[in-house]
């Protein structure tokens, strides 16, 4: 198992939610998005560079910044 920031991990590749780093505030609102602590995610794609993500998480898509994803810590399997 790799731990990485969610703004790493390559267009098709899922994972764990493991944490979520911030303030209160961006938690609160990461999770009124339906991420979570233990919620499966996929990275669906990446937009330019430098621009948002698209995520797949409870059958929705959701576009999350750059810089929010790099606060979403994200457990994937692979090679260590």
């Amino acid at each position: 198992m790799i731990e990485k920031p969610l703004a790493d991990m390559a267009p098709g590749e899922e994972g764990e939610i493991i944490a979520l780093e911030g303030g209160e505030k961006l938690k609160s609102r990461l999770r009124a998005l339906g991420l979570a602590k233990g919620q499966r995610i996929r990275n669906m794609s990446r937009i330019g560079w430098g621009g948002p993500l698209v995520v797949l998480v409870n059958r929705a898509q959701i576009a999350i910044g750059r810089g929010t994803a790099r606060k979403i810590l994200v457990r994937v399997e692979g090679d260590e």
